[in-house]
């Protein structure tokens, strides 16, 4: 029974944290103390998993499809990077 309530005051505690995380994000957006563009990049992996959840309705699915989505753009990033210093674009 102990370990019920452990569990549920922790779970009660992470959820705090997470709602204070986004109320002080909101207001540094509001503010102007974050940039747009870091807010968005942020955001795509969890676009990404909505977007692979819609499509395949199982959250494993959707999880590993975010994974090797996020995987391949990074790849790809890192070859536009290195083919941009290479031929100093």
């Amino acid at each position: 029974m102990t370990a019920v309530i452990g569990i549920g005051i922790a779970i009660g505690l992470i959820g705090i944290g997470i709602l204070a995380m986004i109320v002080a994000g909101i207001k540094s957006l509001t503010t102007g103390k974050q940039d747009m563009k870091r807010i968005i990049t942020i955001l795509v992996p969890f676009a990404v998993f909505g977007i692979i959840f819609g499509v395949a309705g199982e959250l494993v699915d959707a999880a590993i499809g975010t994974m090797l989505f996020m995987i391949a753009a990074m790849m790809l990033f890192m070859l536009l990077t290195g083919l941009r210093s290479t031929f100093n674009l």
